[in-house]
Parts: structure tokens; C-alpha cells; sequence
């Protein structure tokens, strides 16, 4: 757990991995926190941040993925999932497929991008 040294207004001044003498420990998601990283160091901020979301989301591809190879070998069925889940598999069924869609249509989607060569 972190701790922060505040002024008389309560805002964070410093952050130290250990106690220090006039320090307070505040959990590591506390919003005063997060400001103040985001404020004194931004790169560090957004990069952490980013790379956890963009984790997360292969994460997710990765788990879709075991899942609709788990219900094909039927070692699960579909209705082993809370209603809830099902909901979000379908969701997610019907956003690959559209996906698939347009990728049909445009082909190679990198021939896109705006870098040389590209058509925009």
C-alpha cells in the first residue's frame, strides 16, 4: 500500500512505497491518488492504464475464444452459463460476425491507415 504525506488542505504533496513520519496509507485506487499521478507524472499514468486495458481486452478475446472451443468439443453447453453471460456471449457473437462482415467487404483492413501507401 502506498503512502502520502497531505498539506493542511488535505491534498497529496509526496507518495512513498514505506511509512514516513507524517504519512498516512490510502489504498492504491483511492481518486486523490490517481489525480496526482496523472498530475505530476501523465506518462506513467495513462501508460499504466492503458496497457491493463489493452491486457484485459486480449485477455477477454483469449477467454471468448476457449469458450466457444470448450461448447464445440461439448465439454460445456451454452446454457451452462448464467443468463447474464449468455446475454454477453451473444452480444459478442453478433459483434464478430459484423466484424467478419466488413472485413469481407474492405478486405485488409490496414490498407486503411493513413501511412504511405495507404488509400487515406
Amino acid at each position: 500500500m502506498p503512502f502520502v504525506h497531505r498539506d493542511a488542505e488535505g491534498n497529496i504533496l509526496a507518495v512513498y512505497e514505506e511509512f514516513v513520519e507524517g504519512t498516512e496509507e490510502v489504498d492504491p485506487a483511492d481518486p486523490a491518488l490517481t489525480a496526482f499521478v496523472q498530475r505530476n507524472l501523465p506518462q506513467v499514468g495513462n501508460m499504466v492504464g492503458d496497457e491493463w486495458l489493452q491486457s484485459d481486452l486480449a485477455l477477454a478475446r483469449v477467454l471468448e475464444d476457449l469458450i466457444e472451443v470448450l461448447m464445440q468439443k461439448k465439454l460445456i453447453l451454452f446454457t451452462d452459463f448464467p443468463e447474464g453471460a449468455q446475454r454477453k456471449l451473444r452480444e459478442r457473437r453478433g459483434l464478430r460476425k459484423e466484424l467478419s462482415y466488413v472485413e469481407d467487404l474492405f478486405g485488409d483492413t490496414d490498407a486503411f491507415d493513413t501511412g504511405e501507401g495507404g488509400l487515406l
